[in-house]
């Protein structure tokens, strides 16, 4: 791999991720492994590791980013990820966040809407030999009930809000992971799942691009 880009996963590990209290050593491990520069395009290679969300894609329901390293570390880590556990990456994008939790879970299901992106997220995925992820395409908000219940659920932008059947594909002790709210009012959230049910607490702020397909949806107003 490039030397430079090494540096660069370095400089990105230990000036935005340790420093907003990331800890857990796999996840670092895995940050530090994963090439985040192969998941843009080439002429966006060189701002991989800005601390910034990054346009990967104009999808057809609307702009698609790769998540900043900071918030995308944080979530990972909140949701407690452990080498049983079998994950659901909404909203897999060209794959890097499953690129990463392919290193941390047993198993991973990579959900895209977009045919363009879900062909490119297999086969960089391939090509990192990510053997434990299956990358499948359709709506979003829906999940993918086929291979559920997951332990782990991350959803890779900010929603308006968690719909329920997300929630439904959480296994007992399953947790979900999501920003919901836009800009400076994104609120990191963590669902649990525990007697068959599901409860959900505020973790920290954080502002991320929206992932389409979980908009709100208009009351009629007379």
């Amino acid at each position: 791999m490039n030397a430079d880009f090494s540096e660069r996963r370095v400089k990105m590990v230990d000036g935005q991720v340790r420093t907003t209290d990331v800890t857990s050593a796999p996840l670092l491990e895995a940050m530090l492994f994963v090439p985040r520069e192969i998941f843009v395009g080439t002429a966006q290679r060189d701002l991989a590791y800005i601390d910034e969300d990054i346009r990967i894609a104009d999808g057809a329901n609307g702009a698609r980013y790769l998540m900043e390293p900071s918030p995308l570390a944080k979530l990972m880590q909140l949701a407690g990820i452990s080498s049983a556990d079998s994950a659901l990456d909404v909203g897999c994008g060209t794959g890097y966040a499953s690129a990463i939790l392919s290193r941390l879970a047993r198993s991973v299901v990579a959900l895209e809407s977009e045919s363009t992106l879900a062909e490119t997220a297999e086969s960089l995925l391939s090509s990192l030999g990510c053997g434990n992820v299956t990358v499948v395409q359709g709506p979003l908000a829906q999940g993918h009930a086929a291979a559920a219940p997951y332990d782990v659920i991350f959803v890779g932008g900010s929603v308006a809000k968690v719909p329920a059947t997300l929630l439904d594909q959480l296994a007992e002790g399953g947790r979900l992971v999501a920003v919901e709210g836009q800009g400076n009012s994104g609120m990191a959230r963590l669902f649990f799942k525990s007697g068959g049910i599901v409860t959900g607490r505020r973790a920290f702020n954080a502002a991320i691009k929206p992932l389409p397909g979980f908009e709100r949806e208009h009351a009629f107003e007379f």
